[in-house]
């Protein structure tokens, strides 16, 4: 890969300092090329998108898929309605955080707030302290930020570590999700980056299939021919179009130039092809 520019990208993220976004944006430009970029924190997902057209942000990184809760149905519209394509993508574990302003016992803790989805993830820990009253908020690093800014004593948060760092809150315990195997896959939306074909190994992709018995089982079988290895396929509804859907795949492979001839062999079998992205996985 080679970056046309060498100072620090401008990343747009879904959420606050140092929330699990910052995190993955750090790890993949950290690997790609030594930067560290600079965050431009965005309330929503559709925000990262509108962040880059005003010229706000020069890229964006955009969870796509968890291991526990599964795919994020909407990320999947916002890449196929907007044309920036991806450029890499970083597995990052969720690991979650019990922290508080320092001098605290967990037995101090009175409330704990967090994301609803990181109190699904850490409920069972909850369960050995039933004193701890669990808030819903709508960002785990906005809760560190909330506790260390209002300076609120038997107050906790449940954040990464990246947060606890940045706002200054101690640690009380580590990894109390449930699940230890809880990986986010992060997507890397990056114009500035080109990816040379030798190292390109994966792409995303949405497609549609004529209404028709068969259409996509013919290109599953297309595609195996060719040796490519389907990772991850999803559908969703066409607005207006009764029970047909968009396809989105994910497919690794070896060869680009059998990639280039599977896309060429299942491309008229297709009523509509759009290439999301062409990148090296991360795994």
């Amino acid at each position: 890969m080679n970056q046309t520019e060498n100072l620090p990208r401008r990343i747009a993220i879904q959420g606050y300092s140092g929330c699990f976004h910052e995190q993955a944006a750090l790890t993949f430009y950290e690997k790609f090329d030594g930067s560290r970029p600079s965050i431009v924190e965005c309330a929503t997902f559709d925000d990262l998108y509108r962040s880059l057209d005003a010229g706000k942000s020069d890229a964006l990184v955009m969870a796509i898929e968890n291991t526990v809760s599964g795919g994020l149905l909407p990320n999947f519209e916002l890449l196929r309605k907007y044309n920036v394509k991806i450029k890499g993508e970083v597995f990052l574990r969720i690991q979650q955080n019990l922290m508080a302003l320092p001098g605290q016992k967990i037995e101090d803790i009175k409330e704990v707030r967090t994301h609803y989805m990181a109190i699904n993830q850490t409920r069972q820990f909850f369960q050995s302290y039933p004193w701890i009253r669990l808030v819903e908020s709508e960002d785990t690093a906005k809760s560190a930020a909330d506790v260390a800014g209002q300076k609120l004593m038997g107050v906790g948060a449940v954040a990464s570590l990246l947060a606890a760092d940045r706002y200054g809150l101690e640690v009380l315990k580590e990894g109390i999700e449930t699940y230890k195997q809880n990986f986010t896959r992060f997507l890397i939306l990056d114009d500035g980056i080109t990816v040379p074909k030798d190292r390109v190994n994966k792409v995303s992709m949405c497609f549609t299939l004529p209404h028709k018995a068969g259409s996509l089982a013919q290109v599953l079988t297309i595609l195996s021919f060719y040796d490519m290895n389907l990772t991850r396929i999803q559908s969703l509804p066409i607005p207006g179009r009764t029970w047909q859907y968009f396809f989105y795949a994910d497919i690794k492979f070896d060869n680009y130039l059998r990639y280039s001839q599977a896309i060429s062999a299942v491309r008229p079998l297709m009523e509509d092809l759009n290439i999301l992205g062409e990148y090296e996985a991360a795994l």
